[in-house]
């Protein structure tokens, strides 16, 4: 008979399976301007809904009422550490290996920072909650939904990378971006071995797994849910949409001294939602930075956390 450890290693193979599966088939699949853009429209309504069960399933959470300070208190730990230690391993990067960018003056002039998607964002959750509270248990979602869901992101994001006309040597000839995306990620994973450090309950290897999201709340929020349960499931959602805001409001003060930083701060985001706000604040030369940068981020990102949390 089986231990329940060789159960667990099994189940944990299969999620890294399923989550790198999808990933390879988007990249294999040829590419076509019409199947990228049906690619990226649905991603945008697809997070929506996953955002929206990330609430139902907190609705499920008995006692978390008792638990949204514990959980806030988690939230802010542990978002100042993943975001302070990103930042601060790049402007070493700057200082140390500089990386000139000519801030476009006109164009941050332009800029007018918008929080209205992380809003609709937060809603999404809140409306689930809502839905997850009213609904009895027999009409909720069957269990494995979330990892339907996953499956499905994860294929529209390859889709989406491949149909974006980047290749992996483009990426990989991009040095810059190769060592922001080195420092990066052992920063922000030293802060997550800090951040269980601090708290008892959390286990090394499940700090590093719940800083590994990178600013990806989407995908972040459901592994973590699979691994730890809702209530780390939203702590990792809402640290990494706070991620979000912080790269909207801070990416155009640090580009002009530090452009490692500011295109860092958005993390997995540089690839996509914040790459707008990058290109604003530092011009178009500074966009492949981004691009490398972020394409290797979303990769790495996945990886990361399937495996760490399934180390425990």
């Amino acid at each position: 008979m089986q231990s329940p450890e060789t159960v667990d290693n099994f189940k944990n193979l299969i999620m890294l399976v399923l989550v790198l599966t999808p990933l390879f088939i988007g990249f294999i699949l040829p590419s076509s301007e019409q199947r990228t853009r049906l690619a990226d429209k649905m991603l945008s309504y697809l997070v929506y809904i996953i955002l929206t069960l990330i609430g139902i399933e907190l609705a499920q959470v008995h006692g978390l009422g008792s638990q949204v300070g514990t959980i806030a208190l988690y939230v802010t730990v542990l978002a100042i550490l993943t975001i302070g230690s990103g930042l601060l391993g790049l402007m070493a990067l700057d200082k140390f290996l500089p990386w000139q960018v000519r801030a476009q003056s006109q164009d941050i002039a332009k800029h007018r920072v918008s929080i209205r998607g992380s809003l609709v964002q937060v809603i999404c959750v809140v409306i689930g909650y809502a839905i997850g509270w009213v609904l009895p248990e027999s009409l909720l979602p069957p269990a494995n939904t979330m990892t339907g869901l996953l499956m499905l992101l994860i294929l529209l994001v390859g889709i989406g990378l491949k149909g974006s006309g980047i290749t992996l040597k483009e990426v990989l000839v991009n040095k810059r971006g190769m060592q922001m995306s080195l420092v990066f990620t052992l920063a922000v994973l030293a802060s997550g071995i800090v951040f269980s450090l601090m708290f008892s309950e959390v286990s090394m290897t499940q700090g590093m797994a719940l800083s590994a999201g990178f600013g990806w709340y989407s995908l972040s929020a459901i592994v973590m849910t699979d691994a730890y349960g809702a209530v780390w499931g939203s702590v990792a959602l809402f640290n990494d949409l706070i991620r979000e805001f912080a790269a909207l409001l801070f990416i155009p003060l640090f580009m002009r001294r530090y452009p490692s930083a500011a295109v860092g701060l958005g993390g997995a985001t540089s690839l996509d939602f914040t790459l707008p706000i990058i290109q604003q604040s530092g011009g178009l030369t500074v966009v492949p930075l981004a691009i490398s940068f972020g394409f290797i981020i979303n990769i790495v990102s996945p990886v990361l956390m399937v495996a760490l949390s399934a180390l425990g």
